[in-house]
């Protein structure tokens, strides 16, 4: 097999499914692409429309219905009503007998919400899943604990890190989007699923906090009540080894629902657990926060992710540097490219505007149809994992001209080349909410990998243009090289993955830190060995 039928391999591998743009809109996958989820803005808008009818529908009822109950309360009101009136006393027994019972049994409310129903229906096929919710919610709790957030500040619609007594607001929204009760206790009950206690006590916590201050209030659209959040907190409490705190809560619940005669059964389990170990009365669990999946270099990647890509250091060093690159191409004679290096072990290089907003925007509109869940490689297989949230699609050069003219430039920019087979078609990514990739490498650590079905080599260098900007989060951030790279709109973010003896680089793992807010785009290009021999020759040192 040739390296252009190699190339057609790995793609049918990378861009499994990505045959049928409408396959795009899988349900339960709306919560891993920005773009879904700004989709979904439009069922809810025609919703919006069939209840503005449904209650224009309703006030018309009730008004008739009112008009009625005036009629007849005026002839209870007038004393003097004489019931020997035989006019009157016929539309006495005529109401009685069927008039009330018209009323009573009027379809016009019935029929009302039939049409209300059957328009929702219609609709239904393309609202989110519930794998959404459950997503979308522990894209919040990652969130929370990514960037330290307070879950109260959160159900207030702040952003605010909360270490020991310090408090750093990480965003300021120009309207504030607070969360109800029912919204609170839906993301605890996700991780109560999951058996997840660490991230379950404290949105419970806070639901039953807001239920608490709106008890006796009716809202329609809530599924979850007090005793609901006091009933999943108590056990939840139980699980972590508060017994104490388990007690309470249930105590608490039976004054609203005294029958409940499980409650009942587990507050005399608890009350027998405390009389059996008295300490337990005052002990404080201590509840570690879960690592799934188990990440060996997390603390140092979210500390990364924390400092939104802040490394002042870096100006202090002279081998660091800005100036207008032309690479001695003819292509960028009269239009050198802004180029910042941020790091020399492994060396990174920012290019500054490297695209234009009318480009950027062209790039999107051209994926956006053939987006579909990000995969990762597992053996011979292709997976969605829950360390990579995000959306890609794979464009050919012959999609549109715009894609070989980005090639020419990423070309004269770096000397290499990047025509297939010696370099992947552009990836463009859209990342969803709380959207990350967890450290990895872009080059293949296996002989066994996917990548080498293209039979030209290993991923030599990574050229990724940022597509978009975001309001907070989202940063690269170099693990063992210690340091970040904010998103940076239209700017494109270049580094080589392998030495120059095509021994892999173990200081470019790297990893896409959770957005925080805003909707971020990049497109990869993946530039392979072969082909490169010239361009960027071996070394005589088997350590460069």
């Amino acid at each position: 097999m040739g390296p252009a039928a190699g190339l057609v391999a790995l793609l049918a591998v990378l861009a499994l499914r990505a045959g049928d743009p409408a396959g795009a809109a899988a349900r339960g996958d709306t919560f891993s692409a920005l773009t879904s989820v700004a989709r979904a803005l439009a069922p809810e808008r025609r919703l919006l429309g069939l209840l503005r009818r449904y209650l224009r529908g309703e006030e018309a009822r009730l008004r008739d219905l009112t008009r009625f109950y005036d009629k007849v309360l005026s002839l209870h009101e007038d004393s003097a009503t004489p019931v020997s009136n035989p006019l009157l006393a016929f539309t006495l027994i005529k109401r009685l007998q069927s008039d009330w019972r018209n009323v009573v049994h009027s379809l016009e409310a019935s029929e009302n919400i039939r049409a209300l129903k059957d328009g929702y229906e219609k609709v239904e096929q393309d609202l989110p899943a519930f794998e959404d919710v459950e997503g979308a919610a522990r894209a919040l709790m990652r969130l929370q604990d990514v960037y330290m957030l307070n879950v109260k500040g959160l159900a207030r619609g702040v952003f605010q890190r909360v270490a020991g007594s310090a408090v750093t607001d990480l965003y300021s929204p120009r309207r504030l989007f607070s969360l109800t009760a029912d919204d609170c206790f839906q993301v605890g009950k996700v991780a109560y699923d999951m058996g997840d206690y660490y991230h379950a006590i404290p949105w419970l916590e806070e639901a039953v906090s807001l239920f608490r201050g709106s008890y006796g209030e009716w809202k329609t659209e809530d599924e979850a009540s007090l005793e609901d959040a006091l009933d999943h907190l108590a056990f939840a409490y139980f699980q972590a080894g508060n017994v104490s705190c388990a007690l309470s809560l249930s105590r608490e619940f039976l004054l609203y629902s005294p029958d409940n005669k499980r409650v009942a059964r587990n507050v005399l389990k608890y009350e027998r657990l405390l009389a059996e170990s008295p300490n337990q009365v005052v002990a404080e669990a201590v509840i570690q926060r879960p690592n799934v999946p188990h990440l060996q270099t997390r603390d140092t990647y979210e500390g990364l992710c924390q400092t939104l890509g802040s490394q002042p250091i870096h100006y202090q060093i002279p081998s660091l540097y800005c100036s207008y690159e032309t690479n001695s191409s003819p292509y960028l004679l009269l239009q050198p490219i802004r180029k910042e290096v941020i790091h020399l072990e492994p060396y990174v290089v920012l290019y500054h505007d490297f695209i234009s907003d009318v480009e950027a925007q062209k790039i999107r509109g051209l994926a956006e149809p053939w987006l579909q869940r990000s995969v990762v490689a597992s053996g011979e297989k292709q997976l969605p994992v829950e360390y990579r949230i995000s959306k890609s699609a794979w464009l050919k050069d012959t999609v549109d001209p715009l894609l070989v003219t980005l090639d020419h430039r990423i070309g004269a920019l770096t000397g290499l080349d990047v025509q297939p087979p010696y370099a992947e078609y552009l990836q463009v990514v859209n990342y969803g909410i709380g959207g990350h990739y967890e450290p990895h490498f872009d080059h293949a650590t296996s002989p066994t990998s996917p990548l080498y079905r293209m039979k030209s080599g290993n991923r030599v260098a990574t050229f990724m243009i940022y597509l978009s900007s975001v309001e907070a989060g989202g940063a690269t951030a170099f693990i063992y090289a210690n340091f970040s790279v904010p998103v940076v709109k239209n700017a494109a973010l270049f580094w080589w993955n392998l030495h120059r003896s095509g021994e892999g680089d173990g200081d470019t793992l790297h990893a896409g830190c959770p957005v925080l807010v805003g909707d971020k785009w990049v497109a990869n290009k993946w530039i392979h060995e072969y082909g490169q021999e010239f361009r960027r020759p071996c070394s005589s040192s088997p350590k460069d």
